[in-house]
Protein backbone atom coordinates (compact mmCIF):
# COMPACT_ATOMS: atom_id res chain seq x y z
CA UNK A 1 0.00 0.00 0.00
CA UNK A 2 1.04 3.50 -1.06
CA UNK A 3 1.32 6.22 1.68
CA UNK A 4 0.09 9.72 0.91
CA UNK A 5 2.21 11.81 -0.16
CA UNK A 6 2.34 15.92 0.82
CA UNK A 7 0.90 18.69 -1.29
CA UNK A 8 1.49 22.49 -1.01
CA UNK A 9 0.26 25.80 -1.99
CA UNK A 10 3.62 27.91 -0.89
CA UNK A 11 4.02 29.16 -4.52
CA UNK A 12 0.31 30.10 -4.81
CA UNK A 13 0.20 31.80 -1.74
CA UNK A 14 4.20 33.88 -2.47
CA UNK A 15 2.74 34.89 -5.70
CA UNK A 16 -0.24 36.13 -3.74
CA UNK A 17 1.75 38.52 -1.16
CA UNK A 18 4.37 39.31 -3.70
CA UNK A 19 7.55 37.34 -2.09
CA UNK A 20 10.16 35.48 -3.89
CA UNK A 21 11.47 32.15 -2.90
CA UNK A 22 14.60 34.43 -1.09
CA UNK A 23 12.60 36.18 0.81
CA UNK A 24 10.37 33.46 2.12
CA UNK A 25 13.75 31.75 2.70
CA UNK A 26 15.23 34.73 4.34
CA UNK A 27 11.44 34.87 6.51
CA UNK A 28 11.78 31.16 7.90
CA UNK A 29 15.38 30.81 8.20
CA UNK A 30 16.47 28.53 4.99
CA UNK A 31 17.85 28.59 1.74
CA UNK A 32 15.89 29.79 -1.32
CA UNK A 33 16.89 26.05 -2.54
CA UNK A 34 15.24 24.22 0.33
CA UNK A 35 12.42 26.72 -0.50
CA UNK A 36 12.23 25.17 -4.44
CA UNK A 37 12.25 22.03 -3.39
CA UNK A 38 9.30 22.27 -0.61
CA UNK A 39 7.68 23.87 -3.28
CA UNK A 40 7.94 21.22 -6.11
CA UNK A 41 7.43 18.87 -3.58
CA UNK A 42 10.99 17.40 -4.12
CA UNK A 43 11.71 17.64 -0.28
CA UNK A 44 8.96 17.01 2.21
CA UNK A 45 9.36 19.59 4.90
CA UNK A 46 9.99 18.84 8.94
CA UNK A 47 6.75 20.25 10.99
CA UNK A 48 8.81 23.14 11.96
CA UNK A 49 9.29 24.06 8.98
CA UNK A 50 5.75 24.03 7.80
CA UNK A 51 4.51 25.96 10.66
CA UNK A 52 7.35 28.35 9.93
CA UNK A 53 6.34 28.73 6.67
CA UNK A 54 2.63 28.88 7.44
CA UNK A 55 3.50 31.79 10.44
CA UNK A 56 5.32 33.46 7.52
CA UNK A 57 2.27 34.28 5.40
CA UNK A 58 -0.16 34.13 8.47
CA UNK A 59 -2.31 31.53 7.28
CA UNK A 60 -3.06 27.89 9.05
CA UNK A 61 -0.95 25.25 7.86
CA UNK A 62 -3.82 23.56 6.56
CA UNK A 63 -4.59 26.20 4.32
CA UNK A 64 -0.76 25.82 2.44
CA UNK A 65 -0.20 21.79 3.14
CA UNK A 66 -2.50 18.62 2.44
CA UNK A 67 -2.51 15.29 1.98
CA UNK A 68 -2.61 13.68 -1.79
CA UNK A 69 -3.90 10.14 -1.43
CA UNK A 70 -2.35 7.68 -4.08
CA UNK A 71 -5.16 6.39 -6.86
CA UNK A 72 -6.26 3.07 -6.73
Amino acid sequence: MTSPRLGNRIRLAREETGLTQAELALRVGVSRKTINTVENAVFTPSTTLALSIARAFERPVEALFFLIEPEG
